[in-house]
């Protein structure tokens, strides 16, 4: 069965099988003792640590080892800003971080303190210019993913770590999904990441603390790690995730070319191959192994199940599951369409042959969610059911209709209304609030804005096509 979900975490690369299993005999003595057991581990630690700091572009003296990349990037930022509590109280971050990220900008609102998004286009990326417009007198730090985790966006971060440097102001970089294909550039001040996202073992994080940052760690102190990481780390998982690291980044520009060939094919062939279907993310300043795309009309969840049960294993930012109505923030931030969401990211070792399966399937998946749901063909095709020539306004009550369903009934009536005629839409689903106006985009046609309807809200759109 296909695995294409390696942006959630990786396959554990066969190097960091060795490691650990070698270490496991090796590496269980306190590292901070002197006796032979502990001088012993010390090594291993040391040779990690160098290991990793190499790949990173740091001092071994810089980098500690974290329990998660999620741990991670909470003490990154709760010391950082703790660092330059003087300076100020004010973070910036993008729409579009890790909700590890954003989960530590809530706390740090919710604690007093001051947080600014800085928004991104349709392809996910922010403006460097925009955001070093965000940075104020009073800003503690600044936060910017090096790729985005959905839609494999590249960011500038060399151009916004400039910008920062500039205004005094620290940076710090999640790296976790583009560490294992190549060092961040730039004057970043500190950078996190996750071991699983490479092939290493879960469980273990990196912090890198460039010297001169301003930096406080929070909590109870300990000897540990710089102070910055408390507790007896995990050296076998640590000296795996190292490891790792090094092994996947000595293989990363050949399997970066290879792989970014496959998902090439992927964005050409999704759009030729599946109807009403938008590739999102930058179709160039991208990572070489992950693609996007939303299909219109699909229940997201359905057609997940749909392609693991045909096979292949791969993710969604849809908003259409029953555990959420919340739609992927990334999604809503870009302004795309978040319905039928499939995100497919590749592990390395990918053939060719397992890519043309997964194309194969995909369009009998699209087309079997859309039957289920009513949908046999685009609802605004000209077999679609008219209720009345060149109307100049309609209303459609989708009232108690989940996603999909609201966009596929407004895409049913709009072909009934003149040229320049409205439709609103009545609807009491969250999502509807981001999938209308994408849709309106995708199609054409122009968003005329939302008002109160209760219980739900009325959305306007005008036909321009």
């Amino acid at each position: 069965m296909p695995y294409f979900d390696v942006a959630s975490a990786a396959p554990l690369h066969p190097v960091a099988r060795q490691a650990l299993q070698a270490s496991l005999d090796e590496g269980w003595a306190d590292p901070a003792r002197l006796y032979r057991e502990g001088r012993r581990v010390r090594l291993l630690l040391d040779a990690a640590r160098e290991a990793a700091a190499e790949a990173v572009g740091c001092r071994p003296d810089e980098l500690v080892f974290t329990p998660s990349g999620t741990h991670a990037v909470h003490s990154g930022i709760a010391g950082a800003l703790a660092g330059r509590r003087r300076v100020g109280s004010h973070l910036v971050v993008s729409a579009v971080e890790h909700s590890s990220v954003l989960h530590a900008a809530q706390a740090h609102e919710a604690g007093g303190g001051s947080v600014t998004e800085a928004p991104v286009d349709r392809t996910g990326a922010v403006s460097a210019a925009a955001y070093a417009e965000l940075l104020r007198a009073d800003t503690a730090l600044a936060c910017l993913q090096s790729a985005n985790h959905e839609v494999g966006t590249l960011q500038p971060v060399a151009e916004v770590a400039e910008a920062c440097a500039a205004a005094g102001v620290p940076l710090l970089v999640d790296a976790a999904q583009s560490l294992g294909w190549g060092p961040v550039e730039g004057r970043w001040s500190v950078l996190t990441a996750s071991a699983h996202k490479w092939g290493g073992p879960a469980g273990v994080g990196l912090l890198a603390v460039r010297k001169g940052v301003r930096y406080a760690p929070q909590g109870p102190a300990d000897e540990r790690e710089s102070g910055r990481s408390p507790g007896f780390p995990n050296l076998p998982a640590v000296v795996a995730a190292a490891a790792s690291l090094r092994a996947v980044r000595a293989e990363a520009e050949a399997e970066a070319a290879r792989l970014r060939i496959l998902v090439d094919r992927i964005r050409r062939r999704v759009a030729r191959l599946v109807p009403d279907v938008e590739v999102v993310g930058h179709p160039d300043l991208r990572l070489p192994h992950l693609v996007t795309f939303s299909c219109l009309y699909v229940d997201g969840e359905t057609l997940l199940h749909e392609l693991d049960r045909a096979g292949f294993s791969v993710s969604s930012g849809s908003s259409c599951t029953s555990s959420t109505l919340t739609p992927s923030h990334v999604l809503t931030a870009m302004g795309v369409l978040s319905e039928g969401n499939v995100r497919v990211s590749l592990p390395a070792g990918t053939t060719a042959e397992e890519v043309n399966a997964f194309l194969e399937v995909l369009p009998g998946a699209v087309a079997g969610v859309r039957e289920t749901l009513g949908v046999s063909e685009s609802p605004e095709s000209p077999g679609s059911p008219v209720m009345g020539p060149g109307a100049e306004s309609v209303t459609v009550d989708a009232m108690g209709l989940r996603c999909p369903q609201p966009v596929i009934e407004l895409a049913k009536v709009i072909g009934t209304v003149a040229v320049g005629g409205t439709v609103t839409v009545l609807s009491d689903d969250e999502v509807a609030r981001l999938d209308i106006p994408a849709w309106c985009a995708m199609r054409g046609h122009q968003y005329l804005g939302e008002s109160p309807s209760p219980p739900g809200t009325a959305y306007h759109i005008r036909r321009l096509v």
